[in-house]
């Protein structure tokens, strides 16, 4: 799934290739792509036509972009066009003409006739969908669905305080706290397992015993990996993950602990070792993460 650097690689691509520009068709070209928009294909198609993209906005690993009537500098509506990525989804700025791609669902043109965006996704997890925008807990204006998730990480606004506070207050593992969206946004497996690594710190280490310095120590290991994902486009493992100019991500060149079970450490030299999780995987150095007694 991609997480926080993946989708802000794909929102930078949009401010820059989408933002400011007008709709002059949408055209929905399997309906399971909308089956989030409750009025159906028809009415997204429709409604979205006219309208121009004010901007590319991401909380975690949510993105959507903001409609607007009256070109670039136009009116808000107080909508916006949410994209869920899901495990295989891409938002694609490609030259008109170009052959439709064989897993394309959504097709945008532009009265500009530049590029279109295009919504590709082969195995039909994401999608998009038409939002009314509302104010979070904070006063900030998001989409109705992304109201009760946290900020993230890499947010000037992310509030440490509280966030140690939620860890000791409820009794759980320090990776399922880190994958709870409501409490920081953007973690998923593979940053999880490279923070915990860098923080030193086991996955399943009980959260009513975390002391601030570990909690400083975590956050800031997930900050420095996202940083460096950013830095080279996010984390591609196959074709499915790719920014809006089809390029894929490097950093899975740069993992220290996921997906390397069997391979030394770069600390220590113990191997890796792989436990099941949450029907995933979580990848940790037994002597260098040690679960605390």
């Amino acid at each position: 799934m991609p997480e926080l650097p993946e989708v802000e690689v794909v929102r930078r691509g949009l401010e820059r290739w989408a933002v400011g520009r007008t709709v002059a068709t949408a055209e929905v070209l399997h309906d399971r792509a909308t089956r989030r928009h409750a009025d159906g294909p028809e009415h997204f198609a429709a409604h979205v036509a006219g309208l121009t993209l004010l901007s590319a906005e991401r909380r975690g690993k949510f993105l959507w972009l903001p409609l607007g009537e009256g070109g670039a500098t136009g009116v808000s509506i107080g909508e916006a066009v949410t994209g869920h990525l899901g495990m295989s989804g891409q938002l694609l700025l490609q030259p008109p003409g170009t052959p439709d791609e064989k897993h394309l669902r959504i097709r945008f043109t532009f009265t500009d006739n530049g590029p279109e965006l295009r919504f590709v996704d082969q195995r039909t997890f994401g999608g998009m969908a038409l939002e009314k925008l509302e104010q979070d807990r904070h006063g900030v204006v998001v989409p109705a669905s992304v109201t009760h998730i946290a900020r993230d990480v890499l947010d000037p606004e992310f509030d440490v305080d509280h966030f140690h506070s939620e860890l000791r207050r409820r009794d759980t593992g320090l990776k399922r706290a880190l994958l709870d969206q409501t409490r920081v946004s953007g973690i998923g497996n593979i940053y999880a397992d490279e923070a915990l690594w860098l923080a030193r710190l086991h996955y399943d280490r009980p959260t009513s015993k975390m002391r601030r310095p570990d909690t400083d120590r975590v956050l800031q290991g997930a900050r420095e990996v996202m940083i460096a994902a950013l830095a080279v486009g996010g984390t591609s493992f196959d074709s499915l993950y790719v920014n809006v100019n089809g390029e894929s991500g490097y950093f899975a060149r740069s993992l220290h602990a996921y997906g390397r079970e069997g391979e030394p450490c770069e600390r220590c030299g113990t191997p890796i070792k792989r436990e099941s999780f949450m029907n995933r995987s979580s990848y940790f150095c037994p002597k260098c993460q040690r679960l605390p007694r």
